[in-house]
């Protein structure tokens, strides 16, 4: 008796069939972000590189790192003889020029006067035309070497003009109010100057107001726009976030390893100066938000049932008639289909719901995500349960469908 009654309670222990451990979490109503995320380096508004239109060896640094500068304060200077020299070369051009045109002036009044006194002598019969052709010539030859010399005047100005405004430029002055942010030269080093203008200043105009250029992916560029509210941290303060605003959005892309990057210009307030050039900011942007939206957890958006179950949904589906509606569920949920030519809004997702123990397949549309939590438009209501984890160890699997040895 005793053996047949074991063998009955293993013959029911294997007949029964064990529920399978799901975890649910509620449908809620809640606030629900769509955050875009990027990162760019810190930059001051306007920043001017200051070099050198002339070469030479510097002479004199006035300011350093961190200076506060004026617009047209003095910076450096560059050794000045050279130009000095080549000031007083042109300016003695000049002086030879304008005594070169006295010199003409004298020439051209004397043959002038000549040609005069043999026109009256050609007139008393004293002299022959022959003779006075050649005095009117020699002093038309005069008149144009009067205009030469005028001319070499102009010239030899022109010449000590620039003399001039290159001895100036070895005065390195500042071009707008700022800080000096980098200083690239010391005393007695050669800038050469035969190409391009080595770059000597970094001055940046105004360090208490800074923007960031953030690289925003292709995917999300189309949720970002003008006057957005953008948070950021820097990891030189990781407690503090920082509130900044975009200003623009680039249409220029930026293409590193076949990822396409738009750059966006986020005005940053730094009153503090807290904010340095070159730090890596990472940004959060708020690209849409709603205060109550009905809300249900991204696990629901993922979980899947097993193969198992996936084969068996179809024939559960026809037992159970058709799937549940939600709640105060609007007309396309409730099995209407879609107007031909109108969109419904949203992304279509599927989520699923508890019956009888069993998980039921539910179609739904979906809206803002912040990660966690996404806006449900269509598909559920306020308080429906679904399935966020679980079912492992429940009875879908074939090694747990055996009904025993027996």
């Amino acid at each position: 008796m005793r053996k047949l009654a074991l063998i009955a309670v293993l013959l029911a222990a294997c007949g029964r069939k064990p529920a399978g451990s799901y975890r649910t979490e509620p449908v809620t109503r809640g606030p629900v972000s769509e955050i875009v995320n990027a990162t760019g380096d810190v930059s001051a508004i306007v920043t001017v590189n200051v070099g050198s239109q002339v070469s030479g060896i510097i002479d004199k640094l006035l300011v350093d790192f961190n200076s506060a500068v004026k617009k047209d304060q003095l910076l450096a200077t560059i050794d000045p003889r050279l130009f000095q020299a080549q000031l007083e070369k042109a300016q003695a051009s000049l002086a030879s020029a304008k005594a070169n045109v006295e010199k003409a002036q004298a020439a051209f009044a004397d043959s002038a006067r000549i040609a005069a006194r043999w026109k009256d002598l050609l007139r008393q019969g004293l002299v022959s035309q022959a003779d006075l052709d050649t005095a009117l010539a020699t002093r038309d030859q005069n008149s144009a070497g009067l205009s030469a010399a005028k001319a070499s005047v102009l010239q030899a100005k022109a010449d000590r003009d620039m003399a001039a405004t290159n001895l100036a430029f070895t005065r390195i002055t500042s071009p707008i109010d700022g800080i000096v942010v980098s200083r690239n030269v010391d005393v007695g080093q050669t800038v050469a100057a035969a190409f391009q203008a080595p770059t000597l200043f970094l001055i940046a105009n105004d360090l208490t107001k800074m923007q960031i250029l953030a690289n925003i992916d292709e995917a999300d560029v189309g949720k970002v726009s003008e006057g957005l509210e953008a948070k950021f941290t820097v990891d030189a303060y990781p407690g503090d976030t920082f509130v900044g605003r975009i200003r623009d959005v680039r249409q220029a892309p930026n293409t590193i390893q076949n990822v396409v990057t738009y750059p966006a210009v986020i005005d940053a307030p730094n009153p503090d100066r807290k904010l340095r050039q070159g730090m890596t900011a990472s940004v959060t942007i708020t690209a849409a938000r709603k205060d109550e939206a009905l809300r249900v957890a991204n696990a629901a958006l993922r979980w899947k049932v097993d193969e198992a179950s996936a084969a068996q949904e179809p024939a559960q589906q026809q037992r159970q008639g058709p799937l549940p509606q939600a709640r105060g569920a609007s007309a396309a949920s409730r099995g209407t289909r879609e107007t031909a030519g109108q969109q419904a809004p949203g992304r279509p997702a599927r989520v699923y719901k508890l019956q009888d123990g069993q998980p039921v397949p539910a179609s739904i549309r979906v809206g803002l995500s912040d990660g966690q939590r996404t806006e449900v438009l269509e598909g559920l209501a306020e308080g429906d349960r679904v399935i966020v984890g679980g079912g492992e160890a429940g009875a879908n699997g074939p090694q747990q469908r055996r009904r025993g040895p027996f």
